[in-house]
């Protein structure tokens, strides 16, 4: 049983210990959520509605074609009388009785109408539709663009909160390490309580720090689960290397970018639209020509009757035409649509060039902040180096009782606050690099 027991412990702690290093690249997270997130979903379902829209069979182009029929039946008992009238032989004639007379009608007919013409209406519409599938396919861009940087806002916020994490540890482990020499000493006599107290009170900051930065972790994570739609209790580990892409690449889409943004082309895709309503509205003036088309089938069953025997009468007919209509004048309806598309039309063109300054701007925006933020990462990076030789020194003097707990202390401050500013500034650069990227419209294009 004590082995049983053994290898039971044994086999849980290789399972924990699989589950805890499991990793969570940043393409299998983007994988994720491109595949599962439920705006991206939504967007999805919008484009194939708009797709099914823009189909031939809601073009108007074809015709119509129905089936009508019908069936009619009576039935009925009769009595006819003949007063004051006498057969041949004197005699009054008598009544006829007709009992279970049934009177039946049946038809049935194909129709079929067709417009050959209607001012070039629905010519102007199907284009319309198809424009407007185009931009329902650049909004699911923009859906996935904008869901890319969200994902790995939440992605890089992990990875740093996980940094983070590491050096408070870190730091926990010299403030502990303080804690003991100091007791050490103060038993020994070497030493006060203060010193004791004071290291005591920095092991309880450090504490309460690495608390707050692993609740913040945690957060970040359940919020990635969210945007994956995985179990929000789902837990892993991140990479926390980063890779840039050359500034020279960078700088040759930002050329192109005004071809290639989808908030401009998606701008360029409304004034198309906002044209074709023109021509629909146009075509108001125009006449309509259409043609019908009719094969029916009737069968009229009649009972006998005094005079008539009973009858049956089936019809089969053939019916072909055509129609015009043209509205000369309709009050100025048509007038007055027309009009009003001309000015939707100019209203659109005012918002595109309104958007295409506020790209200019946005790309200016994102590029420079693109490079302050890697420069402030490179700064850190050399602010770590010195933070880091200077905390060797204190820690080699402190120990040899050149230099006092707070001296030493704040060198320890120093290297830790600067280790963590470092991979703020890592994930910050990185992230502004992604937004920059997004402006030039080759964010679905790169390797992250």
């Amino acid at each position: 049983m004590n082995k049983v027991f053994i290898l039971s412990l044994l086999i849980f702690a290789i399972v924990n210990i699989s589950k805890a290093q499991e990793k969570l690249t940043k393409e299998q997270a983007l994988d994720f959520a491109l595949e599962n997130n439920f705006g991206i979903q939504v967007s999805r379902n919008n484009t194939a509605i708009t797709k099914n829209n823009s189909n031939i069979l809601n073009s108007g182009y074809l015709p119509t074609v129905s089936i009508s029929g019908g069936g009619n039946y009576i039935g009925s008992d009769s009595e006819i009388a003949f007063p004051g009238q006498f057969d041949d032989q004197g005699n009054p004639i008598p009544n006829r009785i007709f009992e279970g007379q049934e009177s039946q009608r049946y038809n049935a007919s194909v129709n079929l109408n067709y417009t050959l013409f209607d001012g070039l209406g629905r010519t102007y519409i199907y284009k319309q539709l198809k424009e407007q599938y185009n931009l329902s396919e650049l909004q699911l861009r923009e859906t996935i663009e904008y869901s890319i940087l969200q994902i790995f806002e939440v992605y890089f916020s992990i990875a740093q909160f996980t940094e983070s994490s590491r050096i408070f540890k870190q730091n926990l482990e010299v403030s502990k390490e303080r804690q003991k020499r100091a007791q050490s000493a103060f038993i020994h006599g070497q030493g006060n309580k203060l010193a004791v107290l004071n290291a005591q009170v920095d092991v309880t900051n450090d504490s309460i720090s690495l608390i707050q930065v692993n609740q913040r972790l945690d957060n970040s994570k359940r919020d990635l689960n969210l945007l994956m739609n995985k179990p929000i209790d789902t837990d892993y580990s991140v990479e926390l290397e980063v890779n840039f892409i050359p500034e020279i690449q960078i700088e040759s889409w930002i050329d192109t970018a005004p071809e290639k943004n989808v908030e401009l082309l998606k701008q360029k895709s409304n004034i198309q639209i906002n044209s074709y309503d023109i021509k629909i509205n146009q075509s108001g003036y125009l006449p309509t020509v259409g043609l019908v088309g009719s094969y029916g089938w009737n069968l009229n069953k009649s009972p006998a009757t005094a005079f008539f025997p009973g009858t049956n009468n089936t019809t089969y007919s053939v019916g072909v035409g055509a129609s015009l209509s043209w509205n000369l004048f309709d009050g100025g309806r048509t007038t007055t649509r027309v009009k009003n598309a001309k000015l939707n039309f100019e209203n659109q063109e005012l918002i595109a060039q309104e958007a295409r300054l506020s790209f200019d701007r946005d790309l200016l925006n994102a590029l420079q902040n693109y490079r302050n933020t890697k420069e402030i990462f490179e700064i850190q990076k050399k602010q770590v180096q010195t933070a880091t030789y200077n905390f060797d020194r204190s820690q080699s003097q402190y120990r040899l009782g050149s230099i006092t707990a707070i001296e030493f202390r704040q060198a320890q401050i120093n290297l830790a606050n600067a280790k963590n500013q470092r991979a703020i500034a890592k994930f910050q650069a990185k992230l502004s690099e992604l937004q920059l990227i997004q402006l030039t419209g080759e964010l679905l294009n790169v390797n992250i």
